[in-house]
């Protein structure tokens, strides 16, 4: 029988498929044809049955399904280190929205996007979420580079560069979900930035938009004490209670951060079913608090993986944020066997794409999905000697070894090249940035 001819064929020494759970394939390639995988076989079972007009071999790598940073404010990669060591309150309000008010436009938001995408491909990142000024213009950069993109456009009480207040942001944010709607890369959500920054009116008509056009929500929450005081203060009641009263808590929402947590919270999370997005890094910095990440999981909640914006961590390197997750959630639990690696692991590609809707498309490496796939190098001194692979890569750091990235079955970097991005030019616009901000 003649073998079948397809586009792509990559052949690995190991394969993480994610789903099923817990498992290393060895000598095995994923067949990929029209972006979407057909399947993940033996090698030598696949070079029989399939004939790729393309086909890589990376003997010393691991094959992974690309990550899903699930929360991150992509330009402001070009205020990393701007102000640092600061409280949340005083970083926001002191440091960070004087200058986007200062600084904020549609340049400064694409310019930003290239540089937070470049990094998070050379670091394994092939769909992220973001919610920040310009969302249009944050479209526009994911469509050119073919990186993978929830984009969660932003609803403020207050005015800002993108729009006059809550009418306006949701205006143009309903306008950004009808022009891409029919786009395989983009899913537009409702970015309500969080209880103290947006008032009750504008939530309730974001939680009836979102049921209407099956629209996921992102929203942080519960971040801080001083949070939680203030809105008990204001309100009478938490601020995940007030959500639930406004008709905000469901699965389509996502709750960034979640560091203040009580016995009532995750009950109220299990009744909605709703998603928590932890981003580790952004909490240590910040001291926000920690997220019980082990009550989360024993409860059933999906939890998926964030790196916040560069601002607050300061890097997008998805590695770095599974190796503090697992080794935070030990911490916290006051027990070593916390998280495992495998587990740690699909908190940052399964468990992201179930909270942005997308885990019948990307998240794991199975026959039917779309073929968003990294390759990790192992052959390094930082990778030697090699006993357990999943534990490997949660635990050293990985990002820098990332060497392939498709989406779409598109390579997007090959041997740390980016294919849809100028390096050169990126660096150059950034460090003109660097230079206006810094007078």
């Amino acid at each position: 029988m003649a073998a079948t001819l397809v586009d792509l064929l990559i052949s690995a020494r190991w394969i993480i498929p994610i789903i099923p759970r817990g498992k290393v394939f060895e000598d095995c390639t994923v067949v990929i044809d029209q972006g979407k995988i057909v399947a993940l076989l033996p090698t030598i079972e696949a070079t029989r049955k399939y004939n790729g007009q393309e086909h890589t071999h990376l003997e010393q790598h691991v094959l992974l399904p690309g990550l899903v940073n699930a929360h991150g404010h992509a330009a402001m990669t070009l205020l990393r280190g701007y102000a640092d060591d600061l409280p949340l309150h005083t970083w926001l309000e002191k440091h960070i929205w004087p200058t986007e008010a200062q600084w904020i436009s549609s340049d400064f938001v694409r310019d930003g996007t290239e540089l937070a995408i470049a990094e998070m491909l050379r670091s394994g990142t092939t769909c992220f979420s973001d919610m920040y000024f310009f969302p249009d213009t944050v479209a526009e950069t994911v469509n050119h580079t073919g990186i993978r993109s929830q984009i969660a456009f932003p609803v403020f009480d207050f005015p800002s560069a993108w729009g006059r207040g809550p009418e306006d942001y949701i205006h143009k944010g309903l306008q950004l979900h009808d022009d891409h709607k029919d786009r395989d890369l983009i899913r537009i959500a409702f970015g309500p930035h969080a209880p103290y920054s947006l008032s009750t009116e504008p939530m309730e008509k974001i939680a009836t938009y979102a049921e209407e056009l099956d629209a996921c929500i992102q929203i942080h929450l519960h971040e801080t004490e001083q949070e939680i005081a203030d809105h008990i203060s204001a309100h009478g009641n938490r601020p995940i209670e007030r959500l639930v009263d406004i008709g905000l808590m469901s699965p389509l929402t996502q709750c960034v951060h979640m560091t203040q947590i009580n016995d009532q919270d995750i009950a109220t999370l299990v009744e909605h079913n709703a998603n928590v997005v932890h981003c580790p890094n952004s909490n240590l910095k910040l001291a926000s608090g920690f997220s019980p990440i082990a009550e989360f999981l024993n409860n059933g909640i999906n939890v998926a993986l964030g790196t916040d914006g560069a601002a607050s961590n300061n890097s997008l390197n998805m590695f770095n944020e599974i190796n503090t997750a697992a080794l935070v959630a030990k911490a916290v639990a006051g027990n070593a066997s916390t998280m495992n690696a495998h587990e740690a692991l699909e908190m940052a590609t399964i468990n992201g794409a179930k909270a942005m809707g997308w885990d019948d498309h990307i998240g794991s490496i199975e026959a039917g999905k779309s073929a968003d796939i990294i390759a990790v190098s192992m052959g390094a001194i930082e990778s030697e000697p090699l006993y357990n692979l999943p534990s490997q890569l949660v635990y050293t750091h990985a990002g820098s070894q990332v060497s392939h990235a498709w989406v779409n079955g598109t390579a997007l970097m090959v041997d740390r090249q980016l294919q849809t991005l100028n390096e050169h030019e990126i660096l150059t616009k950034t460090r003109q940035w660097q230079k206006q901000l810094s007078s």
